[in-house]
């Protein structure tokens, strides 16, 4: 039995639905009381989880606390350390007691890094460097769970993913989606970066995987599509899938940058701007892992 909490989340969602046309019996818990959802309240270092623990042999724990720079929900330092951190520790103590045998925690490729450096593309193998509140808070439940497993014996299995997109995705993606439907030209035929980002179900099949793959326990398991795009291609491919023609207007990247500053919008055009690659032949070779969903098609599933 496995338990997935966040589960009612964006990849919590997907994430039920790839379990179940597995046939693998699971646990669905969430803050609140839902259809086939057990409650735990909120996330912290107090949760009891033991009722939701019971005759559990995997956990897979989703539930954080996320940022958002598109609508500036970001939660503050407090609560990412409060459920991200105190609460991923809290719950894998508890599992581990209860005799959980192995315990996939969803981190952040930002563990590595807000960007990574043109041409050498982020690995699991490169020291962290979190810069954001956020990052900081996943990076110490990463540590706690690596010293809790030396202790407990309870496999530790870290998936740091980028930026996550499907259907019902928000933040990011669901913004430059909005933004190419318009039809508004977009000053961004200038950028050149390449950054990494996920598939939904891409992300969900390599949780399964994780769970029951021999070579997963102890690993730092770097997740992605098969390729990285720049945003202008990232634009385009989107407006391909949308049948629509992509607006594109040319716009040095300095300028840019400082009408995102003036703008108050500095951190999102770091984002269009700014290099963030993944290398996953480490994920690839390890678990003999490909993306089951090349982008083309998880950007057509998307919309």
């Amino acid at each position: 039995m496995i338990l997935v909490t966040g589960a009612t989340g964006f990849v919590g969602q997907d994430l039920q639905h790839a379990l179940r046309i597995r046939d693998f019996a699971f646990r669905a818990a969430g803050r609140s009381a839902q259809a086939g959802c057990f409650a735990v309240g909120n996330i912290d270092g107090g949760t009891d989880w033991k009722a939701a623990l019971v005759g559990i042999e995997a956990v897979i724990h989703l539930a954080a606390a996320n940022q958002n720079v598109i609508d500036g929900s970001n939660s503050g330092p407090a609560v990412f350390r409060t459920v991200n951190t105190e609460g991923t520790i809290n719950l894998a103590r508890q599992a581990a007691a209860y005799g959980v045998k192995r315990f996939i925690f969803i981190s952040t490729i930002k563990v590595n890094g807000e960007r990574s450096v043109r041409g050498r593309p982020f690995t699991p193998h490169d020291l962290p460097h979190p810069t954001t509140e956020y990052a900081v808070s996943k990076f110490e439940a990463e540590r706690a769970l690596i010293a809790l497993s030396k202790t407990t014996g309870m496999e530790i299995v870290i998936i740091r993913p980028p930026l996550v997109y499907g259907r019902g995705a928000s933040g990011s993606f669901r913004a430059l989606t909005q933004l190419v439907r318009s039809g508004i030209p977009l000053p961004l035929a200038s950028i050149d970066n390449r950054r990494s980002m996920v598939y939904v179900e891409n992300l969900t099949d390599l949780i399964v995987t994780a769970v029951f793959h021999p070579a997963a326990p102890g690993q730092i398991l770097l997740a992605g599509d098969d390729v990285a795009v720049s945003t202008p291609e990232l634009l385009r491919r989107l407006a391909a899938a949308m049948g629509r023609p992509a607006r594109l207007l040319p716009c040095p990247c300095a300028v840019l940058r400082i009408l995102g500053r003036a703008m108050g919008k500095g951190e999102l055009v770091s984002r269009l701007t700014d290099w963030l690659e993944v290398d996953i032949s480490h994920t690839r070779r390890l678990l003999d892992w490909n993306p089951p969903f090349d982008m083309r098609n998880g950007l057509k599933r998307s919309l």
